[in-house]
């Protein structure tokens, strides 16, 4: 019997053991946890604050090019705009045939100086600004098709503004207004 006692006092014993043991394991298992919600919270407050750093930095890169973008595909817009182009090449050439070739080496020399600008320009614009560059590459084509080679450039320059007027197409029209908007997205 004595021994009966003795093994039941050793379980309490051990059991005071383990209820002490938890007593102190499970306040130290919620601190612990409390600790690494505190660092995780603490480095994802970083990682944010580090990135929001990085974005502001390259922003300060970034769109000063895309301004600078936009401000060089409007400029070609304009510039292969039926009356501006015509206006600024109509003297160069005396006949349809000649005027025909200077215009559309203008247009094509001017969007393959710009072409590196689609690296800042979104997708859609970009396709539209090709699609204006194509329709003013038709339109002088079509034009051109009507008349002879050997008449006067005047008459191709009197035919592409009859088209113009007359079908009221303008092929940049689009394309410059589809820049604008991207280019106000920066803004707000």
């Amino acid at each position: 019997m004595l021994s009966g006692a003795l093994i039941k006092r050793q379980i309490c014993s051990n059991m005071e053991i383990i209820a002490d043991l938890f007593k102190i394991l499970i306040p130290s298992g919620f601190l612990l946890l409390g600790m690494y919600l505190l660092v995780k919270t603490f480095l994802n407050k970083q990682y944010e604050q580090k990135k929001l750093e990085m974005n502001m930095q390259s922003n300060e890169t970034i769109i000063p090019l895309r301004l600078q973008a936009y401000e060089r595909m409007t400029l070609f817009l304009e510039r292969i705009t039926p009356n501006y182009l015509l206006l600024r090449l109509y003297e160069k050439a005396n006949q349809v045939g000649d005027f025909q070739a200077l215009l559309l080496r203008e247009i094509r020399e001017e969007y393959y100086h710009n072409l590196a600008q689609q690296v800042y320009i979104e997708e859609e614009t970009w396709e539209e600004i090709k699609g204006a560059m194509n329709n003013m590459l038709t339109l002088v084509n079509q034009s051109a098709s009507e008349l002879k080679a050997d008449e006067p450039a005047i008459k191709l320059s009197k035919k592409i503004f009859d088209k113009v007027v007359n079908e009221e197409m303008d092929p940049t029209k689009k394309a410059l207004s589809l820049l604008k908007k991207e280019a106000q997205k920066l803004f707000g």
